[in-house]
């Protein structure tokens, strides 16, 4: 059925732009020009989507089509609903009337508005005044309900609506936030949002932006001037040249900004970070763990193919454990993904020194007790902090380590360590990073890692040997 419904809607569409030669709508789904990353955000099933864009990258655009995908109920990549009530969020009215107001009236058409209830001005004139309410006709014959709300009413306007979508046009307070994601639960509905990042490390670059692996429904995408296919290559110049280099982070990237810069700087989660495949027992390597009682244990699994490139491949990550429940989760792991055991039937790992301490755990040290608990560790590590860092960064840079995507901590930890004062890193959730160092030091720089030969490789060099040996004496025998 959701097929015949589309197939009509693409009639429907067809018709209407031979009436109307200004059917933006249409136009935005088959135009020449394909912007990618708008089609990315369209085609993403996830319920909470943002697109962190520069100025004039084309992110209204995602978040204003969208809008109107879900009233119209012609949404080419989600089943549709046959009425949906939404709002529209905006920072300020002035701001709503300007720009997501403006963009949504761009891309509907007269004919399917059934009315228009004003905040001020008139409905003859709505482009300039500010609109509360308009009601849609969509395809199922049915009315549909676009809102427009602004964040400069407060956190008691948001309350009490039951909502299909919201879209957030720049980043809203907190609270407010919090109030549209209730407003959204009993439908199961859509958060989407589209902003510059200008304020610095807000609550989106934490719960959005650091947490994209580890919460399901999340999803977001980074757009920029060359991304936008409308934009000339002498207008981006252009604009490029007329700004600071953090000015352009913000403004063309959408990158996040503050005070103070990545330490890893070099990570690029669309190179290092990469799907899980089965690992070869060859690879496999050992683990290593910063060991915690109150503050998290971190645990990751390590391998390194014949290049030499390292590979992060399981993750536990957990407090308020015992040793004995950590070690019980790490080897529970360990079978999962076929981990090798040693001759002594233990399993290998490296741990921070620290855990010799007995003090950590009473009568005997941490270190111990993961012994006695099937994990024989090695303390015996690197814990230079500026040394390691500057070899993981290297690492980075030559693209020779990648982690799995499902070591979320792992990834959280790298997107969201910082520089602070006197050029040290600001000692927060590290945990996972301290590990990682650990291991990255136990390794050469950057060398390749000779494969152990098998018999046949080891057989071939001795006949070689002995055929060079014979050419030496001049013969054969």
């Amino acid at each position: 059925m959701e097929k015949d419904v589309i197939e009509k809607i693409k009639k429907i569409e067809v018709e209407q732009q031979k009436r109307y030669k200004n059917n933006l709508i249409l136009r935005y789904n088959t135009g020449k020009k394909k912007h990618k990353k708008q089609i990315a955000f369209h085609k993403c099933k996830k319920r909470n989507r943002w697109v962190f864009g520069g100025n004039r990258s084309g992110k209204t655009e995602c978040g204003a089509v969208e809008t109107i995908y879900m009233a119209r109920g012609i949404h080419p990549f989600r089943k549709n609903r046959e009425s949906t009530f939404g709002w529209v969020v905006s920072l300020s009215q002035q701001v709503q009337r300007d720009v997501a107001q403006e963009k949504i009236l761009k891309y509907l058409n007269p004919d399917w508005i059934l009315d228009v209830t004003m905040i001020s001005g008139k409905k003859d004139s709505l482009s300039s005044g500010v609109i509360d309410q308009i009601k849609i006709k969509n395809v199922f014959g049915k009315t549909s309900i676009i809102g427009f709300k602004s964040c400069d009413q407060g956190r008691e306007k948001f309350q009490g609506a039951s909502l299909d979508y919201v879209w957030f046009d720049e980043e809203p307070p907190k609270d407010i936030y919090d109030e549209c994601r209730m407003r959204v639960l009993d439908k199961k509905g859509d958060i989407f949002g589209t902003m510059t990042p200008l304020k610095g490390l807000t609550f989106i670059y934490e719960e959005i932006y650091l947490n994209k692996y580890n919460q399901t429904n999340v999803w977001y995408e980074f757009i920029e001037w060359a991304d936008n296919p409308y934009l000339s290559k002498a207008e981006i110049k252009l604009l490029t040249d007329s700004l600071s280099e953090s000015e352009l982070n913000s403004r063309r990237y959408g990158l996040f900004q503050s005070d103070t810069g990545p330490v890893y700087s070099e990570f690029d989660e669309n190179v290092h970070v990469i799907e899980p495949f089965d690992v070869p027992i060859d690879w496999q390597d050992t683990m290593s763990i910063d060991p915690g009682l109150k503050n998290p244990l971190s645990c990751h699994f390590y391998a390194v193919d014949y290049d030499g490139n390292i590979y992060v491949v399981a993750e536990h990550y957990a407090s308020g454990l015992s040793v004995e429940e950590h070690a019980s989760l790490i080897k529970k792991i360990a079978k999962k993904i076929g981990w090798r055991v040693g001759s002594d039937g233990r399993y290998s790992s490296l741990i921070d020194s620290a855990a010799n301490q007995k003090t950590l755990a009473g009568v005997k040290s941490v270190s111990e007790l993961f012994y006695e608990n099937g994990i024989n560790v090695n303390s015996n590590v690197n814990k230079d902090l500026f040394t390691g860092i500057n070899r993981v960064k290297s690492r980075f840079k030559n693209n020779t380590l990648f982690i799995f995507k499902t070591c979320v901590n792992l990834i959280r930890e790298i997107k969201g360590y910082r520089w602070g004062k006197e050029d040290c890193p600001i000692k927060k959730d590290d945990h996972s990073l301290d590990e990682l160092r650990y291991y990255v030091m136990s390794k050469p720089k950057n060398d390749p890692i000779t494969p152990k030969k098998n018999y046949v490789a080891l057989n071939k060099e001795r006949l070689i040997r002995r055929l060079s040996q014979n050419s030496k004496r001049g013969g054969y025998g």
